[in-house]
């Protein structure tokens, strides 16, 4: 069973950045297309972003060219650079594979964009 723990999170500015981090246990993460999602209380977990086992990428349009996502294979990790950070970014982020997520969901990491 492949666990997932995020982390990175924080309170920011408008206008900040973070980073966050996404460390998976287990021989196949190399395998698997993986994802950030979102999910802010009362609504449904929504995709932020994908990277490809091969590394390509794609956005939400709300998030194109303010964050990029990126993996480490040898360290099993994926990441989310978060620039240009709006207060309609707030929200608990999750890692897991592409397609809704196949693996058991983490904790999650709090993301709150406020001045």
């Amino acid at each position: 069973q492949v666990q997932l723990v995020e982390s990175g999170g924080g309170l920011v500015q408008p206008g900040g950045s973070l980073r966050l981090s996404c460390a998976a246990s287990g021989s196949r993460f190399s395998s698997y297309g993986m994802a950030w999602y979102r999910q802010t209380p009362g609504k449904q977990r929504d995709l932020v972003a994908h990277i490809t086992s091969v590394g390509m990428t794609n956005y939400r349009d709300s998030v194109k060219g303010r964050f990029t996502i990126s993996r480490d294979n040898a360290k099993n990790t994926v990441y989310l650079q978060m620039n240009s950070l709006k207060p309609e970014d707030t929200a608990v982020y999750y890692c897991n594979t592409g397609g809704g997520g196949i693996w058991g969901w983490g904790q999650g990491t709090q993301v709150t964009v406020s001045s």
